[in-house]
């Protein structure tokens, strides 16, 4: 009975708060995903990728500038002179040439104003991807934080239900004492207290796992005192706004991440085709130069200061035939956006489905909660009357166990309804784009 007892005081020892853990810091849900966004691997990388489109977008940007380059070039050489009959030299000389050059595109097929277009839906679509990522590892809090709520719930119930039954086995003892009751009787309340102690610790346990859980979600380390806030369950379910299929997926494929990136790329592709036709037009370029040269230090001055060669020119490139390569392009691009528009549609489909499923899970959830609510008041009022009962000798142990074990059952259904409920109406904010909290 000891053992059994020590059970029931180290459960009650989880979810309760002592004197040393109610110092500590306890989390909300918006502790918890606010924490979980900071150290999650996947959402850091989001960021670093958010980095490299702004880099791009740039660099295309800069790609429309004009281009600058300096070259400077020392050449020597020999020749072999004859100073008189039978003697030869070699006498050496060098040449030091520099120029300066500068080049601009000034028209090739709008090719560049477009990959700077390309480029900033790019970032967009990366910025977007980013914040899939959080609705992602956000929603999965949700759920690990919901999870440690209903666990804590099912240790206090099972530790309520095995004190009550404690209480019942003293009073069968001691109507045993008496001879009031069989043994038989008395055995069978002991065996129902020793299945739900054991029920206990099995719950017990299984919060300890959901607590490990939300943690290792969180990229937290593992601290036995850590400790979230409960928020009024009730209040959540009694708050809850109704919704229907239609007006829900109209506020979702206006603020999911996934419909702006489907429609981003449906965006791009055009573009892809308009570079692709690009290729088509002939191109301009500006070039302009500066150079000048110089043999030995006694000239480097002179030449200096009038001997600079500047030149200017426009060049143009018209293509008349590629090997049919700028046509497949154009053609490729063309079934790029068939693709794309495909996608797009499929993104808005599926976010449909899903939408019509949570819908209909929330109204599931609604009915079999008022169902399991009516169900335990019924199996408490059984109980009460039949408790009554077995105080006072008029139904033994068999049948009196038998309301409670229905009376367990009620409770245990009705919490797992209460939660399921919770999960659907916070699923319906999730698909607003409102964001997850108590």
């Amino acid at each position: 009975m000891r053992t059994k007892r020590s059970i029931a005081v180290a459960a009650a020892l989880i979810i309760g708060c002592t004197a040393v853990t109610a110092q500590a810091k306890q989390w909300s849900l918006t502790d918890c995903i606010g924490y979980a966004l900071e150290q999650n691997i996947q959402v850091r990388k989001a960021g670093v990728s958010v980095s490299l489109g702004e880099l791009n977008l740039q660099q295309s940007k800069d790609n429309m500038l004009p281009s600058l380059s300096a070259s400077l070039s020392e050449n020597l050489g020999w020749r072999q002179e004859t100073n008189a009959p039978d003697e030869t030299s070699w006498a050496g000389s060098s040449r030091t040439n520099a120029s300066l050059s500068s080049g601009l595109t000034l028209f090739n097929g709008f090719q560049l104003k477009n990959q700077v277009r390309q480029a900033g839906l790019d970032l967009k679509s990366l910025q977007y991807s980013a914040d899939q990522t959080m609705e992602s590892i956000s929603l999965n809090i949700m759920s690990a934080y919901l999870q440690v709520l209903y666990s804590e719930e099912q240790v206090t119930n099972a530790g309520n239900q095995a004190e009550v039954t404690r209480e019942e086995l003293a009073l069968a003892a001691e109507r045993l004492s008496l001879g009031a009751i069989a043994n038989s009787d008395y055995l069978q309340v002991k065996a129902q207290l020793a299945s739900e102690e054991s029920s206990l610790a099995s719950a017990a346990n299984s919060l300890k796992m959901a607590r490990l859980n939300l943690m290792q979600l969180m990229e937290y380390p593992v601290d036995e005192a850590f400790e979230i806030i409960r928020p009024d369950i009730d209040a959540i379910i009694s708050t809850a706004p109704a919704t229907d299929a239609v007006s829900l997926y109209e506020e979702a494929l206006r603020v999911k991440p996934q419909v702006k990136i489907a429609s981003l790329n449906r965006e791009n592709a055009s573009i892809d085709l308009e570079i692709a036709r690009g290729g088509f037009l002939p191109s301009l370029s500006l070039n302009a130069g500066m150079s000048t040269g110089f043999t030995g230090a006694t000239e480097m001055g002179a030449q200096l200061k009038s001997g600079f060669s500047p030149s200017v020119g426009l060049s143009a490139s018209i293509p008349i035939f590629r090997n049919n390569q700028t046509r497949a392009s154009v053609t490729r691009a063309k079934y790029g956006i068939t693709t794309a528009e495909l996608d797009e549609l499929n993104t808005r489909n599926q976010l449909r489905k899903e939408v019509e499923q949570a819908v209909l899970d929330a109204g599931s959830a609604l009915i079999n909660y008022q169902a399991a609510l009516k169900r335990y008041d019924s199996s408490v009022e059984n109980y009460n009357v039949s408790e009554e009962k077995f105080k006072l000798g008029a139904m033994n142990s068999v049948d009196f166990l038998i309301q409670k074990t229905n009376l367990t059952a009620a409770e245990s259904n009705l919490l797992q309804a209460k939660y399921e409920l919770v999960y659907s109406h916070k699923i319906i904010d999730f698909y607003r784009g409102v964001e997850l909290t108590f």
